[in-house]
């Protein structure tokens, strides 16, 4: 456990930049005097069940923005949080249910600009001690893990593309299992990852 959390520590202060959807698309033309919004997400790292594990979600398919994709529990701040640290926990544990005062925060990653204008915080934090898990029905279909290990090795990253409004647009994946993980989640991951690889 304590090598995880040395690994992590040493991750989220090594030097680098942020991320965005668009590193693997330099020619992505974003409309002019877009405004970012403030975001948070929490990479949860389970410590309780032996192996290091991350906690992910699938989407509810009755979303209206990215129905069915994988994610972390996050989103947008509001007014009442205190930043976006505060966001990733809220949301957390209105997504999930893990109580806010259990993950212990460790830092953030670079912030991740989003093709859709949301300039998102990766807060990183552990967890050792269990929680009930309970997806908020309304927007998580499923919630799941996947070991830290798959996640933090860069090799298991490929890039994919697809063609996205008559362009043709390219993107981190990690599949796991029958999780078909990329986009932001994804471009967030190989971050990490290649930050815990240094």
């Amino acid at each position: 456990m304590s090598d995880t959390v040395a690994s992590l520590r040493s991750a989220l202060t090594a030097p680098g930049h942020g991320s965005s959807d668009f590193d693997l698309n330099p020619e992505t033309a974003l409309p002019k005097g877009r405004k970012l919004r403030p975001a948070g997400v929490l990479i949860t790292v389970d410590l309780t069940l032996g192996e290091p594990q991350v906690f992910l979600t699938k989407r509810s398919s009755a979303l209206k923005h990215h129905p069915g994709q994988i994610a972390f529990p996050g989103g947008k701040q509001e007014d009442t949080d205190a930043d976006v640290t505060a966001a990733a926990l809220r949301e957390a544990q209105e997504e999930i249910g893990l109580p806010t005062d259990l993950p212990k925060v460790l830092g953030a990653l670079p912030i991740h600009e989003t093709v859709t204008g949301f300039l998102v915080t990766p807060v990183v934090a552990v967890l050792t001690d269990s929680f009930d898990i309970k997806p908020d029905a309304g927007e998580v279909e499923e919630v799941f893990r996947v070991p830290l290990s798959h996640l933090s090795d860069p090799s298991n990253y490929i890039i994919q593309s697809r063609r996205w409004s008559g362009t043709r647009r390219y993107f981190f994946t990690v599949p796991y299992g029958p999780y078909y993980i990329w986009g932001a989640t994804a471009r967030m991951l190989r971050g990490l990852a290649a930050r815990m690889e240094a």
